[in-house]
């Protein structure tokens, strides 16, 4: 015979939550796309994209015009800030690991105050578009650095940057947080 909550002790049963391991909520605009991680005896290959015409093939409208790698050490958080005037398209190698967080902060966006999080990396092989006015950022919890690999849409200038920080903890310190059940 099953239980239920009210079969438990009132400290447990009133401690009780319950994991979803569905998605979560989209933001309008951020696209997921699973891409192959051709792996054999000598080590692996991830193909990021095809351009055509300048454009990556899986994210009309995106020109790539300029490629980063960018080191995410044990413990490091960087986050959060935003662009107006350029996308991202985010890469973490299948070996690695990182948490991204992105929130819609678009006024009269569909998703307008949306959170995602999301551990990108960690044996997947996926591409992330992040667009203009999504605050965004990654934090890496574990133990060994990762790597995140991430092409724009306008290059960067130092004299006139197209980045907007905001505090690491901005929508709370606990966001970053390892969430252990």
């Amino acid at each position: 015979m099953a239980l239920t909550p009210d079969d438990l002790d009132g400290d447990t049963a009133d401690a009780l939550t319950t994991q979803s391991y569905g998605g979560s909520d989209v933001i309008d605009g951020v696209v997921i796309v699973d891409v192959t991680h051709h792996v054999d005896d000598s080590g692996g290959l991830v193909e990021l994209g095809r351009l055509v015409g300048g454009q990556l093939a899986d994210f009309a409208g995106f020109e790539v015009r300029q490629i980063n790698w960018s080191q995410v050490l044990p413990g490091a958080i960087k986050a959060w800030h935003l662009h107006l005037d350029q996308d991202d398209v985010w890469f973490v190698p299948p070996q690695g690991r990182l948490l991204a967080g992105l929130r819609d902060c678009r006024q009269g966006s569909a998703s307008h105050g949306v959170v995602m999080r999301r551990v990108l990396g960690a044996g997947r092989a996926q591409l992330v578009r992040v667009p203009r006015g999504v605050a965004h950022g990654v934090a890496n919890p574990w133990m060994t650095a990762s790597d995140l690999i991430y092409l724009v849409d306008r290059p960067f200038d130092p004299v006139d940057p197209d980045e907007r920080r905001l505090p690491w903890d901005h929508f709370g310190a606990a966001f970053w947080a390892l969430r252990r059940g």
